[in-house]
């Protein structure tokens, strides 16, 4: 969504069905499809799954793949510019990231997640706001004034939804928990543009 409101034409890809994505949708192996098809898009941007390097699922001690360096590499490969998104936890298998944070954007959550781009794409490191509202704990119910951790079993999905906390009005709460706000990419993309130009196709 924030690739779009930047004024891209967005093409998504996923292994699972999605129902609820509003835009032109693929479903299959992301790295496969940008290897195949990434020469004709003018921007491709990614999102391996973060379950690897999540703490939670550092505590449990599950066993995730390492999906970052071949959706680089698949990237790479296309010469075109790029961006991979990813939790903070990765910074060690990111390349020189920024850190984007809700409260830069006016939004009531934090939600930080880091940005490597590459392909010629190079995009400044914003300043980051105080954390001056606390955060409601997960499941309590976000008192006015607090801001909201989307993550596990989080009450009030509307509230969630709605435009001063994660924009997307289209989400279910597993997608809210899985997402970052269109906010972060609409900034990216629109930075983007400067140097792709008027015309351009996100997938």
């Amino acid at each position: 969504m924030g690739f779009h409101l930047a004024g891209y034409r967005v093409l998504g890809v996923d292994l699972a069905q999605q129902p609820r994505y509003p835009f032109e949708f693929v479903q299959g192996d992301a790295v496969e499809f940008i290897a195949r098809h990434g020469h004709r898009f003018d921007l491709l941007a990614g999102s391996p799954p973060c379950q690897r390097y999540s703490r939670a699922q550092k505590i449990r001690g599950n066993d995730h793949p390492d999906l970052i360096a071949p959706t680089r590499a698949a990237m790479r490969a296309t010469g075109r510019p790029y961006v991979i998104e990813n939790v903070e936890e990765a910074r060690d298998e990111l390349i020189s990231p920024v850190m984007l944070c809700g409260a830069l954007f006016g939004l009531r959550t934090y939600r930080h997640r880091l940005f490597e781009t590459g392909g010629g794409l190079r995009i400044g490191q914003p300043p980051h706001p105080d954390h001056a509202a606390r955060v409601a704990k997960m499941g309590r119910p976000v008192a006015e004034g607090e801001f909201m951790h989307v993550v596990g079993n989080f009450s009030n999905v509307p509230l969630a939804r709605s435009p001063e906390v994660m924009g997307m009005h289209w989400a279910t709460r597993d997608g809210l928990r899985e997402a970052i706000p269109p906010a972060y990419t609409e900034l990216i993309g629109r930075q983007a543009r400067a140097l792709l130009g008027a015309t351009a196709l996100a997938c």
